[in-house]
């Protein structure tokens, strides 16, 4: 039974399921709707003629390294951190609040290859740990940090350009939903006296991202 079992593995490791890899570097733009913080913001700071839209734009920096397990299948791990700063001044002095995203994720793509180039189309999810400093007009204290734990989810399409050697171009867009909850400082959450309601900030989000992509390995 142990010669069938190291026999087993011995197959596993040296057979080509980690024949092939990818590390991935990227950058993007996502357009965020964060309901429970733009009412906040529009309620208590931002003026009349300069109130937050919908949908706001951040900025997302990400890398992912994974294996392919056969030609239309890989694994991935990927961490990302997203990027949303608001400052407004007023007779009172500033506002500042930035809001901060450090997004793991595990994913898994369908792989469609061909010379000098790949498709991809897969999703994912993952741990999310929100961060959110405060800077009110008025306050004593500077800063205040509120942090949460939540969990998100990822759709993605990404497509990769033979540049040159195993080096390529890669061009993507995806959707997310982060359910990150109530950050909190010291056991209180960040709260709205206008409508009587702690904030959250759950994300919804969609973007484009660009960056390059190493593959390495032989091919399956």
């Amino acid at each position: 039974m142990k010669k069938k079992f190291l026999v087993i593995i011995f197959l596993f490791i040296g057979s080509p399921v980690f024949a092939q890899g990818e590390l991935k570097g990227v950058m993007g733009i996502n357009f965020v709707s964060i309901p429970s913080m733009q009412d906040y913001i529009n309620q208590n700071f931002a003026p009349q003629n300069n109130q937050l839209l919908s949908f706001i734009s951040t900025v997302i920096f990400a890398g992912e390294g994974g294996l392919f397990l056969n030609k239309s299948f890989e694994l991935t791990l990927e961490t990302a951190y997203q990027i949303y700063s608001y400052t407004n001044t007023q007779l009172t002095g500033k506002y500042e609040l930035d809001y901060n995203n450090f997004m793991p994720s595990i994913l898994a793509y369908y792989v469609i290859s061909g010379a000098g180039y790949n498709f991809k189309f897969g999703g994912g999810l993952g741990v999310r740990f929100a961060s959110v400093n405060e800077s009110l007009p008025a306050a004593t204290v500077t800063i205040t940090n509120y942090s949460s734990i939540g969990f998100g989810g990822i759709m993605r399409i990404e497509g990769n350009t033979l540049l040159g050697g195993n080096v390529y171009a890669n061009i993507g867009a995806e959707l997310r939903y982060d359910v990150n909850g109530e950050p909190e400082y010291n056991g209180e959450p960040l709260y709205n006296h206008i409508i009587s309601d702690n904030v959250n900030f759950n994300t919804f989000s969609t973007g484009v991202r660009l960056g390059v992509t190493y593959i390495f390995g032989a091919a399956n």
